[in-house]
């Protein structure tokens, strides 16, 4: 099949994201409501919902809060450094600290820089040999690293604002 012959009604639902539009696209754009807001992290809570367990946790830059949702395997890999817990052997998070700094780079900060379709989106923002190298993650896999190299974690302005929306 040509791919014009493919070509139909388009489905809003199969547009990417826009954290992960190729940075190309994206070179010559402005945007205003980009300026990050360090957050710390407030908790990790599980609540029920529909008799099934949701897990969250809460960022707050001390006057707004941004409850995330995540999975228990993400809860235990940020609660595991807070809580000074070491496992016996390397958890993924632990491996890729290692990883990391074995290849001489390290985490300088991470930030939630979108929310698109209830689904927030994170960059973990390397130094390697004074170049930065961003990676796209999800925001619990980036606020682990956070925690294990002790660095900030950022929120976007824009996220906040589109989280907090009525």
């Amino acid at each position: 099949m040509m791919p014009e012959e493919n070509e139909g009604p388009k489905d809003e639902r199969l547009v990417q994201p826009p954290a992960f539009f190729p940075e190309e696209e994206f070179a010559n754009a402005i945007f205003d409501d980009l300026e990050p807001v360090e957050v710390q992290i407030e908790g990790i809570y599980e609540m029920e919902v529909d008799r099934h367990p949701h897990r969250f946790i809460f960022l707050t830059d001390g006057e707004k809060r941004l409850p995330i949702s995540i999975g228990f395997p993400e809860a235990k890999a940020i609660l595991d450094p807070l809580e000074h817990e070491t496992p016996d052997r390397p958890m993924t998070h632990d491996l890729l600290k290692t990883t990391i700094e074995k290849l001489g780079a390290s985490v300088d900060r991470v930030v939630i820089d979108d929310l698109y379709r209830d689904i927030y989106y994170a960059k973990i923002f390397l130094n390697m040999d004074g170049e930065e190298v961003i990676i796209d993650s999800r925001p619990s896999d980036a606020i682990a690293l956070a925690v294990r190299f002790q660095v900030p974690i950022f929120v976007q302005s824009k996220v906040f604002a589109s989280a907090h929306k009525e």
